[in-house]
Order: C-alpha cells, then structure tokens, then sequence
C-alpha cells in the first residue's frame, strides 16, 4: 500500500483525487485554481441567472469581475466577431478590477442556469492586501490571456481590414468596368462621340437641370458626297474622313454641349446658346474647319466638307419636332450644293 504523505487524507491520496490535482496543475487560460476560486467565493456577492439573463452590456462601465461557479456565460461581441462560450472555474470583466469604470467590451448573457460570483472593485482591492501573492499569481495569468488576446485580435483585425481592402478593390473594378461598360454603350465605336442612346440620355438630364439663361439649339451635319469618297478611295478613306469630321464637330462644342454621330455621315451637336447667332458661330466654325482638313498618302487629294442645318429647340416640343426644323434647314444647304450652313431661328 503507497503511504500517505503528513497532512494528506486517504481521500486525497486515491487515483482520482490525483488525477484531478495533476490537472489543475495545468489550467486554461481562464481557469482559476483552487485556491483562488476558494478565496472568490469568499469574497464575491452570489448572484443566481436564468437563461438570456443579462449580466452587463456592451459599452457599459464596469467595476466589478464575475467567477462563475457553475453554468454557462456567453460573451456577444458583435461586429462580426464570434461569441465565445466560458464556463464554471472561469472568470470574465477582470479589466474593470485592473483599471476601474472599464467599458464592457461585449454583452454578457446567461446561456443556461448559471451560478456566479461577483468581486467588486474594492473587496479586490483589500484581497490584494490581504493575499498579495495569490493575487500577483492571479493577475500575472490574467494579464498574459489578456496580452495573448489583444495580439489574436489585432491579427483578426488586420486580416479583416486585408479582406476589406480586397473588396473594396474588387469593387472598383467592378465600378470602372460598369462606368466602361455603360460609356461604350452610350458612345459611337468608329468616332468617339456620343451615340443616339448618348443622345437620349442627354436630352432627358437636360431636361432635369439646365441653365436657364440658355436654349438649347441643334445642329445637323451631313457630309458632302460620302458616297463618292467610299467609291473613289475605299472604305478606310471613308471611316479617316468621318474621324477627321467628328474632331471637328467636337472642337466647335463647349463644354455644356452634346457632340455625337446618329449613324452614317450624319453627325448632330446640341449646343446650350444664348441666341441663333451663337448657334450659327458653332455651325461656322465647323464649316470652315472641315472645310480645311488636308489628308496624306494614299488619300492624296480627298476632300472634304459638310452641310448643316441647324434651328433653335422650343422648350414645349420634343426631339422629332427639333429635328424636323434643323433638317428643313439642312435640306436646303444641300439644294444650293452643300459646303455651307444655314440656321433658322
């Protein structure tokens, strides 16, 4: 039979009791000891909890720990941070006896029947007088959970803010991709101007927010014998004179006017005007700038230049009345041989 050591009882010397020592020689990291737990349930006032009882909440200012003798607490932290479930012999809230009035950082729930004990801010302090090394062992623990832990969420968060950073970047991909996208759609492929869904797009903005000093005036831009040019120097030529055409139809527009190619050689500007003269300068400067574009090898020889018509847009019609007045206009420029322009006021 082994003996038993002074002091020991049987009790303490059988396998099981062994065992059990041996194992709180090797707590978690929250786990008290026995005789720190002794010396809490001593102290602490018992409070007895109910399932989905609170205890505290988030941001709450503290100064008091909780030990929990039996049952289960759950600490919510929220911001997309897990729970954590802690049970009996462990301990929770130890900041608000480190430093006093400590903001709760979580909410503290029952999650079962649970039995605690609560050690207030000044009976801790007298244990540290009366206990000192117990305690200078109990806060040495605490202390290097609470270090471990600030590094684990410091890690987490870094992780967090590297997901982040990734999204956001995906979604200014996603942003510039969907800005690309919708610019193509509203833009003319062979020229770079607006298209007619530019256009429309246009026209209903205008419609919402537009200088009230100003009326809207459209021009149309027909270019001279197109067919002609295709024929003579091909396709390629054709597509050289509407770019070259199209620049100097967006040269001529100020920055609140809409340039675009409604399809073929027929271009349009609305222009935002004070009067027809100024709508009138715009289909000018276009004339004479088409009117000088030279062109190299193998175009030799090509030129080029516009018809336009152009009205004043009465703010009670719509577009196809606009339209009706700027191509009247532009139907007679091309009776009297084209290179000109006319605006009807």
């Amino acid at each position: 039979m082994a003996a038993v050591r002074p002091g020991a009882s049987l009790k303490d010397s059988d396998p099981v009791s062994q065992a059990r020592a041996r194992a709180r020689q090797h707590l978690l990291p929250r786990q008290l000891s026995d005789a720190e737990l002794a010396l809490f349930r001593a102290t602490g006032n018992r409070r007895t909890l109910i399932p989905r009882e609170v205890i505290f909440r988030k941001g709450e200012l503290g100064r008091a720990m909780f030990v929990i003798e039996s049952g289960t607490i759950q600490l919510e932290f929220g911001d997309g941070m897990p729970d954590k479930l802690i049970s009996e012999r462990e301990f929770f809230g130890e900041l608000a006896l480190f430093i006093g009035n400590h903001a709760r950082v979580a909410n503290a729930v029952a999650a079962s029947d649970a039995v605690l004990y609560v050690i207030e801010h000044s009976e801790f302090e007298r244990l540290l007088e009366a206990e000192a090394s117990l305690m200078a062992q109990f806060m040495r623990r605490s202390f290097s959970y609470l270090v471990a832990s600030e590094q684990q969420l410091i890690q987490s968060l870094k992780r967090r803010n590297e997901d982040l950073m990734v999204t956001l970047d995906s979604l200014r991909q996603t942003q510039t991709q969907l800005s690309t996208a919708q610019r193509l759609i509203r833009t003319d492929e062979l020229t770079g101007l607006c298209n007619r869904r530019g256009l429309y797009q246009y026209l209903d903005e205008y419609r919402r927010q537009h200088d009230s000093d100003l009326q809207l005036g459209l021009l149309l831009i027909d270019l001279d014998r197109f067919k002609t040019i295709n024929d003579h120097y091909g396709h390629l030529a054709g597509d050289l004179a509407l770019r070259a055409v199209a620049q100097e139809v967006q040269a001529a527009a100020a920055a609140c006017d809409l340039p675009c190619r409604l399809g073929g050689d027929e271009f349009a500007l609305l222009a935002q005007v004070r009067n027809a003269e100024e709508l009138r300068d715009r289909a000018a400067a276009i004339t004479v700038g088409v009117r000088a574009l030279r062109f190299s090898a193998p175009t030799d020889g090509l030129q080029v230049s516009v018809s336009i018509g152009g009205s004043l847009c009465p703010e009670h019609a719509d577009w196809s009345a606009w339209y009706s007045d700027a191509d009247c206009a532009l139907y007679l420029v091309k009776g009297e041989g084209g290179d000109n322009y006319r605006v009807i006021a």
